[in-house]
């Protein structure tokens, strides 16, 4: 492992009326410890998993590549500000990485289009092809493919979301593969029930406070699919 825990700092916080600062869990949980070459985070949408997977970027020194929209009016001035109020403990160093997020990605892609005009040999990094010639979930395996040979610390948010089944399973084998491998460290907020199935993988469910280690077959997202598989003409969420 590269990156050991993070650590939560809520006597520091800013404020506990605005998310994500009013979520119970970043109060009650006092550090992550990231004992696994994979660690998936997993919970329902807006518990705070994506958010903090931003906020480790911001504090590892991983750049997020965003396309600036131009000004608009914030409604919450304290979303992205978590990063100032956690701490990171590396294992040996610090080491470089990468963030992915499906739509972050487009605009990364669009990024090394315009260097390849310059130079060609950048393409040469990502699977020699152009990103934005290929089908999105190609592209984004030829990312992953090329980038993940790299030592390094890697944070994918959702990953799954471009991703057809089968891919995602390909995506699967990769996290695997790599994972055994030991020069790469992966932290993935995922509601995939395929990527949650990583062997060895440790789990943290953002569904309870504080957050908690949880095994698959505990995750939500198994039963749910587990039952509606079992009986999809029948299965209600009532």
């Amino acid at each position: 492992m590269h990156l050991d825990r993070v650590i939560f700092h809520p006597d520091r916080y800013p404020t506990d009326c605005h998310y994500p600062f009013n979520l119970p869990l970043f109060h009650q949980t006092r550090e992550i410890v990231f004992d696994s070459p994979i660690t998936l985070f997993v919970g329902e949408n807006g518990s705070g998993k994506s958010t903090l997977l931003e906020a480790l970027a911001h504090q590892c020194g991983i750049y997020i590549w965003r396309r600036e929209i131009g000004r608009h009016f914030e409604n919450n001035p304290f979303e992205d500000k978590l990063c100032r109020y956690i701490s990171v403990k590396w294992a040996d160093g610090r080491v470089p990485g990468s963030f992915f997020g499906s739509s972050v990605f487009q605009d990364f892609a669009q990024f090394l289009e315009e260097w390849a005009t310059v130079d060609a040999g950048q393409l040469e990094y990502f699977g020699g092809k152009s990103l934005i010639t290929q089908s999105h979930g190609q592209s984004i395996m030829s990312y992953f493919k090329s980038r993940y040979r790299i030592k390094g610390l890697y944070l994918l948010d959702e990953p799954e979301t471009a991703l057809s089944p089968v891919t995602q399973l390909e995506l699967l084998s990769l996290l695997t593969k790599v994972g055994k491998a030991g020069h790469a460290q992966f932290i993935i907020a995922t509601h995939s029930p395929i990527l949650l199935a990583c062997p060895k993988a440790s789990i943290y469910s953002f569904d309870h406070v504080p957050v908690t280690p949880v095994k698959y077959e505990e995750t939500v997202h198994y039963r749910i699919y587990k039952a509606f598989l079992n009986d999809p003409h029948g299965y209600t969420t009532d």
